[in-house]
């Protein structure tokens, strides 16, 4: 049986867990992440409720919003950076994300073991036998004087440690220090030079002193749900989660995935009927909808991953089609003419070429002057690739 949102708690908790097919997950994922319809949601409001966007590179929360969003304008999320109510820094899986100024101060805390485990993964051989706490009281005296690159804190880290890597000493400050990246980083049409101060500092206001984890998966669920265990490790880089998990039960519903895995979700949370129809939406490189699962096939096949993860073509966006990742998709410029290439990973039927036409012509609109010249073209589909050995 297919559970829709009027599911009463009572069947939910039923003894039998209700099973749940890979296209109702589906369908649950997109409805949380505000791809089945754009939502009425302020950019704050869409950020705060996502726990963040990826934001590696600067325009990708952008293009985010705009596939979600109504009526969505850079200005909006730029003023907000700008007004120091939203803030790029990283947190879950040691990667950049924009949050609101309140979930920096708020979830920071969560993922010190994460950012500590990333630096030691990464340079740990250039760190062997070193004081962190000491690198952390030089940094945070270095970046009074004012905002610093990762290489000038490096640089000037290094001058006290001669012996050390430049690089491992500026990823540890930035795992021992909560580190934001200030405007123009991270603005529409400006960019820049990622520099750094401590978000508190930047904020005005100290880290939370009592950061809940059962918070912080109940807005994981929210946003992403259901899921498994595993599910909610992956998208934080947290461990050992299962016996808090097992400690939320009572406020939560559980299911079971096509291969008998249990999913946890929140009781309120929505799951359309799998047949709900899904439009095409284009995502920003490294989004989160397609990070946040231990298991993707609720939105990524297996092969379409190994397209995406183990080439280059990670580098470039994605094409939601009926709900999953079928094409990606780049903007180049062609003289004055911007142009919007969509790769198929397979033979696209007609109605969906043409709603991804429609809506690739939205986001030129939307990203370029009405006076520009703009094409969407499809490109013959992905026949050839060369998975990295890793894969």
């Amino acid at each position: 049986m297919k559970p829709s949102r009027a599911t009463s708690a009572a069947r939910i908790r039923q003894s039998r867990p209700i099973k749940l097919s890979e296209r109702a997950l589906n369908r649950a994922l997109l409805a949380r992440q505000l791809m089945l319809r754009r939502s009425n949601l302020t950019a704050l409001a869409a950020i705060e409720h996502l726990v963040g966007l990826q934001a590696q590179t600067p325009n990708a929360p952008y293009i985010a919003l705009w596939s979600r969003l109504t009526d969505f304008e850079p200005r909006a999320l730029t003023e907000l950076i700008d007004n120091r109510q939203i803030v790029r820094i990283a947190l879950m899986r040691s990667t950049i994300h924009s949050v609101t100024s309140r979930d920096c101060l708020e979830l920071r805390p969560h993922f010190d073991s994460v950012l500590a485990r990333g630096v030691q993964g990464a340079f740990g051989r250039h760190l062997q036998g070193l004081n962190l706490k000491q690198v952390e009281t030089a940094a945070r005296k270095l970046l009074q004087k004012g905002p610093l690159s990762f290489d000038e804190l490096g640089k000037l880290l290094h001058k006290r440690w001669p012996d050390r890597d430049c690089a491992a000493l500026a990823n540890a400050a930035r795992a021992m220090v909560p580190l934001v990246q200030i405007p123009p980083r991270g603005t529409w049409g400006k960019g820049g030079l990622a520099t750094h101060v401590p978000a508190e500092s930047w904020l005005g206001r100290p880290l939370s002193s009592t950061p809940m984890l059962d918070q912080l998966i109940l807005r994981y669920l929210a946003a992403f749900g259901p899921a498994t265990v595993r599910d909610v490790q992956v998208w934080s880089g947290l461990s050992r989660l299962g016996p808090i998990l097992d400690s939320m039960r009572a406020n939560l519903v559980t299911f079971i995935d096509e291969e008998g895995n249990q999913l946890f979700d929140t009781p309120n949370g929505p799951r359309p009927d799998a047949d709900t129809p899904a439009p095409p939406r284009f995502l920003p490189v490294f989004d989160n909808i397609l990070l946040a699962h231990a298991d993707r096939r609720r939105i990524l096949s297996e092969t379409h991953r190994k397209m995406l993860f183990c080439t280059a073509a990670l580098f470039e966006g994605t094409v939601l089609v009926d709900g999953y990742v079928g094409a990606k998709w780049k903007i180049v410029q062609e003289q004055d003419r911007a142009v919007l290439i969509v790769e198929p990973f397979a033979p696209l039927r007609n109605h969906d070429r043409a709603s991804i036409s429609e809506e690739g012509t939205g986001l030129l609109r939307w990203a370029f002057s009405a006076s520009a010249t703009q094409e969407v073209r499809f490109t013959k589909q992905i026949s050839r690739w060369a998975p990295s050995p890793r894969c």
